[in-house]
């Protein structure tokens, strides 16, 4: 009994109450990036952004919650109730589910598996389908066009997404998110003979044309501007939300966030070198991991946030041109041209 009690009783505890954890702190971020993306962009357009809940506007995030909590969820008459209701429930836990691979610092992960990064693209993809479900079910030709539309980008920029990942894999020779971090541990710092430089180490630098293609295919398939067709306010209204209000609305657009906030997760351990410090000497090594982890990813975020500010949206034949004839070509030759560097100079891992 002890034996069993030890085996599957105790580990499954843990891993309940890692999970937890993980998830309300990640709720927590994702409140607090929405609200830096509003005054981001109320910053950029000389405005003030949310100011008046709490000090600063610090609670605003919290203010939308409750209130989209306490409104009643209004189901059209026509939709297909069962999957209305569950599309948006499918949108927020695909991409919370995704962070059960993600190390935020050494040994800081909840399922450590040895092909974590196919398991982030794979839960990635499946993001689509609370898209789709929720145009299809909610019997309105304004949800479907935009939930049609959605499902096009999303698999369109999935490519060169999965080429730029397949670059790095490469020159780590593992699927492992961690072995992944680790190897940026050593690089063309070494080899200048600058150890202490981790930051030229990090692979922004030799896969730099790579991480700007990982850059706009993130944006494109977590529906950022400047690509945000499905929810185009101009022509769309609301893009494949149309029709939900109250909760199933509030799934959609944590959903959302924490797909966005999964993809600066991703581009900071691919490309930043995840926790490791930009300097490796005295007061950066004292600062923890996961300070840097989330230094990093709001780094991307405020990149994202800038790009929502500045960008103007594109048409929809342009967004599929841009994908289907520039970046998937650039990713396809990149691919190619690491993999031929790697092997000529004897890099290879």
């Amino acid at each position: 009994m002890n034996s069993f009690f030890d085996t599957y009783v105790v580990p499954t505890a843990i891993m309940v109450g890692q999970s937890l954890l993980l998830l309300v702190s990640l709720l927590l971020v994702i409140a607090y990036l929405l609200y830096a993306d509003r005054k981001i962009w109320a910053a950029v357009q000389l405005r003030r952004g949310p100011n008046v809940v709490g000090p600063w506007g610090l609670l605003q995030s919290f203010a939308d919650l409750l209130k989209f909590v306490l409104k009643e969820p209004v189901i059209p008459s026509s939709a297909n109730k069962g999957v209305f209701l569950l599309a948006p429930l499918v949108a927020v836990t695909l991409a919370l589910t995704a962070w059960a691979v993600v190390p935020v610092s050494a040994g800081w992960v909840i399922a450590d598996i040895n092909v974590g990064i196919l398991f982030v693209f794979a839960i990635s993809s499946l993001e689509v389908y609370g898209v789709i479900m929720g145009g299809w079910a909610s019997n309105s030709k304004y949800a479907f066009l935009g939930a049609l539309r959605s499902a096009a980008q999303m698999i369109s920029y999935e490519m060169p997404v999965g080429f730029v990942i397949v670059t790095v894999l490469l020159s780590v020779g593992s699927l492992n998110l961690t072995d992944i971090v680790e190897a940026q541990r050593t690089g063309l710092a070494s080899m200048l003979g600058v150890d202490s430089l981790l930051i030229l180490n990090w692979f922004w630098l030799p896969l730099f044309p790579m991480f700007v293609i990982f850059f706009i295919s993130a944006l494109a398939e977590t529906n950022r501007p400047p690509f945000d067709l499905p929810e185009a306010e101009s022509e769309l209204v609301a893009g494949f939300m149309v029709e939900y209000g109250s909760t199933p609305y509030l799934l959609f657009m944590l959903g959302e966030y924490a797909a966005i906030t999964l993809m600066c997760a991703l581009g900071t351990i691919l490309f930043m070198g995840g926790w490791l410090p930009p300097f490796d000497f005295a007061p950066f090594t004292w600062v923890p991991g996961i300070v840097w982890f989330i230094l990093k990813v709001c780094f991307l975020f405020f990149m994202f946030a800038m790009v929502k500010a500045f960008v103007p949206r594109y048409r929809y034949d342009q967004l599929m041109r841009l994908g289907w004839k520039v970046l998937l070509p650039l990713s396809l030759a990149g691919v190619v041209i690491v993999a031929g560097v790697l092997q000529v100079m004897g890099w290879a891992p």
